[in-house]
């Protein structure tokens, strides 16, 4: 049966994460670039794995305690994905996008700070792990609800470290300044379309 609950989990987890959200697209960006993506899936994952455990231990109650966290979480991640979307969107309208030179790629403490931002500032990874994940943890006791919280992790490791180092594949499609140009605009579309989401839903 703990084989059963892990499945599950890491079935509820991963059809959560295979929605492409912020995080995702920027994940993907930076392997394609091949810039610092085993710390960053690291984090990514390890971020998710503190909150689907704060989810599966019964945290998921932290909207009812704190009424306006849901709402100030939304503001916060709209702002900062309008910001990012605007930065793509300028990179791919002068053309100073992937194919700058290394010497002025963002360093990993920037790349780190930025993945933390669409972590921790989108609301939407709070209902996910300590809502859903963690409402749909309650179905399952002791050994059986350990075992769901790691499936759901591993989901999380399995799903990062795949995009991450998987993006090289498409490495060849992305090889002149054009293509590169149509990224950046789908993902600054994709940040700002976010953003509206996130502010229709907090006013």
């Amino acid at each position: 049966m703990t084989f059963a609950a892990a499945l599950a989990g890491f079935a509820t987890s991963l059809s959560l994460i295979l929605a492409i959200g912020a995080q995702n697209a920027f994940v993907l960006r930076q392997g394609l670039l091949r810039l610092h993506v085993l710390p960053l899936c690291l984090f990514c994952a390890i971020s998710d794995a503190v909150l689907i455990a704060a989810g599966v231990a019964g945290f998921g109650a932290i909207s009812t305690a704190l009424p306006a966290f849901p709402r100030l979480m939304a503001l916060a991640g709209a702002a900062f994905l309008t910001a990012y979307g605007a930065s793509r969107l300028h990179a791919a309208w002068t053309g100073h996008s992937a194919l700058a030179p290394a010497a002025a790629a963002p360093g990993l403490a920037a790349t780190l700070a930025t993945a933390a931002a669409f972590t921790w500032l989108n609301p939407h990874v709070y209902l996910d792990t300590l809502g859903l994940i963690g409402a749909v943890s309650t179905q399952f006791v002791g050994a059986e609800r350990v075992a769901f919280g790691l499936g759901a992790t591993a989901a999380s490791f399995v799903f990062f470290f795949g995009l991450g180092f998987g993006a090289r594949l498409l490495a060849p499609l992305l090889a002149s300044a054009a293509a590169w140009r149509l990224l950046d605009t789908a993902i600054g579309a994709t940040m700002w379309v976010l953003a509206a989401g996130l502010l229709t839903g907090a006013v």
